[in-house]
């Protein structure tokens, strides 16, 4: 008896040990979704978070020129959660806060194109009738075309990793009472206000039973990525030229397996954080990564440390001054596609 089993413990752990090795193996050849973020859509006076029309059409065709496919995020979660295989690479396109703008100039191009995308919004300004952003009517007309996804966006929009638990929860659930009130639903997926969040604000999403959430650093997502820590990159008037956009189109997933702190929202005497990222066996040329931070108030090329081959140490030597502390990484694989990983830290108190 003994003897079976340990055999079956055997066997279950050469099977748990094979299920990784495949794993991490399709995670080195996966061509990965790039999520793009918009704000507003002809906005001229806000270039940091606005496209203009020309350059979104043109975004557009550049995709399509590409070969690339516009993804629902509803075929994101098969991909993510239900672990549905693809073999070509991806786009999903994001759109935060509901502005009138975007009703009045991106609708139309993608309602038009037929084109999938995800609106992420707050409810308060809705409620309120806010000139500046779309009414509910104008959002259950996206729902009902089943062309666009509503996603939460929280009801304030405020700072909210700076809130207690308690005030986060009853923020999340003056929203859920509004989608209720006004779609009949709870929203399946989420976008954190400003891409902040910690790890106390992931657990509250989670409670409120949200299945995916993005923030606002760059990167490709991949079946690697925690699922309440997606990328996206930001596409507004500085970042969507053909070049820069061509670029970020032709990114790779960077998988990893673990990284260190896992907490995103730091104090002040956790500034600078001690940053590890444990990478998987598979990626190769691991010695040629380059890291970028804007620790110091500058963005800057990091020294790193190997701890052991496919373990490395990003060694910021100055402090975040700002709110806001960005890490892009970045490496040449072998078919000259480079791999892109981001990651955004807030300090309590800059």
């Amino acid at each position: 008896m003994a003897l079976f089993i340990k055999r079956i413990i055997l066997i279950t752990f050469l099977i748990i040990a094979n299920l990784s090795e495949v794993n991490s193996q399709e995670y080195q050849n996966e061509k990965g979704i790039i999520g793009l973020m918009y704000h507003r859509f002809e906005e001229n006076k806000y270039p940091t978070t606005n496209v203009r029309l020309k350059e979104f059409n043109l975004q557009l065709e550049i995709i399509n020129q590409n070969k690339i496919e516009f993804i629902s995020i509803e075929e994101l979660k098969k991909i993510l959660i239900e672990n549905k295989s693809y073999d070509s690479k991806k786009v999903l396109i994001t759109v935060d806060d509901a502005y009138r703008s975007f009703y009045d100039n991106g609708w139309k191009i993608l309602k038009e194109k037929k084109i999938p995308f995800i609106l992420f919004f707050n409810t308060r300004e809705v409620n309120a009738n806010n000139p500046n952003y779309m009414t509910w009517d104008q959002v259950r007309e996206i729902h009902n075309s089943k062309i666009g996804t509503i996603g939460g966006h929280s009801f304030s929009h405020e700072y909210l990793i700076n809130k207690s638990e308690s005030e986060i929860r009853e923020d999340l659930e003056k929203s859920h009472k509004d989608f209720l009130r006004e779609l009949s639903f709870r929203p399946k997926y989420f976008s954190y206000p400003f891409g902040e969040y910690s790890s106390t604000f992931k657990k509250i999403v989670k409670e409120f039973n949200y299945e995916l959430a993005f923030g606002q650093h760059s990167g490709v997502i991949d079946k690697s990525k925690d699922l309440f820590e997606l990328p996206r990159y930001p596409v507004n008037e500085n970042y969507g030229k053909p070049e820069r956009f061509l670029t970020l189109l032709n990114t790779k997933p960077f998988p990893f397996k673990s990284f260190k702190p896992e907490n995103k929202f730091i104090t002040k005497s956790e500034n600078p954080p001690k940053i590890e990222i444990e990478f998987f066996k598979e990626i190769t040329n691991l010695e040629k990564i380059n890291c970028f931070a804007n620790d110091g108030g500058e963005w800057n090329k990091k020294k790193i440390s190997f701890i052991e081959k496919n373990w490395i140490r990003i060694n910021l030597d100055k402090k975040f001054t700002t709110r806001t502390g960005r890490i892009n990484c970045s490496l040449l694989d072998k078919d000259n596609q480079w791999r892109w990983l981001g990651f955004q830290f807030v300090v309590d108190g800059n």
